[in-house]
């Protein structure tokens, strides 16, 4: 009698059917952010009103602190999201669930121009942005096993040019809104795209793989030693991710405080401070599938690019465009009005390193996490961009003096910045050597 054998599964052609929705999805979600992100800083410094209706703007530093503040609590929340997807509700419940507190966040800013709505805005915001990350992104790997794993790597492309895209037009749009017809009006975009996102992705619920909550399933695997020792491998490398992100989401404050200083004339049209950020949405759309169809199949001639490798390539690329982020301050302070096509240079060095770090890890940290644990060890993945912007935040209330002066000014900020991250990634590099990869994929059932 011959002894059977399993043959390998015969790759699909066709993309897991619930893939589009998710795409979709993704889209609006990050409109719906990115767009209300792209106007805070201009909006806390100039729109802000108290209880009596009076303009109370807060000053510069205390602006980009409350910021990175928003942006960190945004990126711990999804360890609650992790618990909730993983543990008991499963990925798509959490998601709608999560979803339906993101659309209330975004309709309490249009209502509130006061620091109450912010507070209360941004907070809601907080809960279901930061929930969902993790369990968006998990659930895209959940719809790939051994047959059709050859698509992963490019659907998980598509997945972030989608939001990259959305990214784009709403800090365009958004931006334009605030100038025009005011705060309510600019808040409230963002927030009815997000219930659009809510209802496509509740549309696609017949199509998805849906993988069950673990329930204390997740809680053994999570604390047994396989887990633990992924979990410990992986915060290794994501302590120096942090530094990467406590410089990327400067785009967003420090960056567009430096764009006023600016001559922002673009072939005789002047562009707002807060549209400049779109700049790296359009980059991203544009180079990575450059990066992916030509530059790394060049790279591969040379050297091994793995993973690691491609991060630490990225995190160099960021100290560049810092240093020249700083030399365009040094410009500004010695009186200097340089034109914004220097800012988006160091905008295209900076999208450079987030294709090869951001891209690289949402793929990396899925395939390194075991297959009830996907959501927990994404949610592991955003604390470290959290770790990055509190950091970032803890630097800007340090400096602020009582008067809203700065003890860091004019490009000795950025200098410290740059000279940080050159130390992260020759520190990456060091570490890094020391990694041993383990790859998970769900089953094909």
């Amino acid at each position: 009698m011959k002894t059977p054998y399993r043959t390998a599964p015969v790759p699909s052609t066709e993309i897991p059917s619930g893939i589009p929705f998710i795409i979709g999805n993704e889209l609006a979600e990050r409109f719906s952010y990115y767009g209300m992100r792209a106007i805070l800083v201009v909006f806390m410094t100039q729109y802000l009103m108290d209880a009596g209706g009076n303009l109370a703007p807060m000053s510069d530093s205390e602006a980009k602190a409350y910021f990175h503040l928003f942006v960190s609590i945004t990126y711990f929340t999804p360890f609650f999201g992790a618990l909730l997807a993983d543990g008991l509700l499963g990925k798509y419940r959490t998601i709608i669930l999560l979803s339906t507190v993101y659309c209330l966040g975004h309709f309490c800013l249009a209502l509130d121009d006061t620091r109450t709505g912010l507070l209360v805005g941004q907070s809601l915001i907080a809960l279901g942005a930061g929930g969902i990350k993790p369990c968006v992104s998990a659930h895209v790997g959940d719809q790939f096993g051994a047959s059709n794993q050859h698509w992963l790597s490019k659907v998980f492309s598509w997945f972030y040019l989608s939001l990259n895209f959305g990214a784009f037009i709403s800090m365009l749009l958004v931006p334009w809104l605030l100038k025009t017809y005011g705060a309510s009006v600019a808040f409230l975009l963002p927030g009815v795209l997000m219930l659009l996102a809510t209802v496509v992705f509740w549309s696609g619920r017949h199509r998805f793989v849906h993988i069950p909550a673990a329930g204390m399933g997740f809680v053994r695997e999570a604390l047994s030693g396989e887990g633990l020792r992924c979990l410990g491998r992986l915060s290794g490398i994501y302590l120096f991710i942090a530094m990467f992100w406590a410089l990327f989401d400067q785009n967003g404050s420090s960056w567009v405080l430096q764009s006023q200083q600016m001559d922002r004339i673009v072939f005789g049209v002047e562009i707002l401070p807060s549209q400049i950020q779109a700049a790296n949405p359009l980059l991203i759309v544009l180079l990575t599938p450059l990066f992916y169809r030509f530059l790394y199949p060049a790279l591969g001639r040379y050297l091994h690019l793995g993973y690691l490798n491609k991060i630490a390539i990225g995190l160099f690329i960021t100290v560049l465009s810092f240093v020249l982020i700083a030399a365009i301050q040094m410009r500004i302070d010695a009186g200097f009005h340089p034109g914004i096509g220097w800012q988006l240079l160091a905008y295209l060095l900076l999208t450079s390193a987030e294709v090869m770090v951001s891209i690289t890890c949402l793929e990396f940290s899925y395939t390194q996490a075991p297959r009830s644990m996907k959501s927990l060890v994404m949610s592991l993945y955003m604390a470290a961009v959290a770790l990055g912007n509190l950091f970032t935040s803890a630097v800007n209330f340090f400096i602020e003096n009582p008067d809203g002066s700065s003890r860091l000014a004019g490009a000795d900020y950025f200098w410290f910045f740059a000279a940080l991250m050159l130390a992260t990634a020759l520190g990456f590099v060091w570490h890094s050597r020391n990694y041993r990869e383990k790859t998970y994929l769900q089953d094909e059932t």
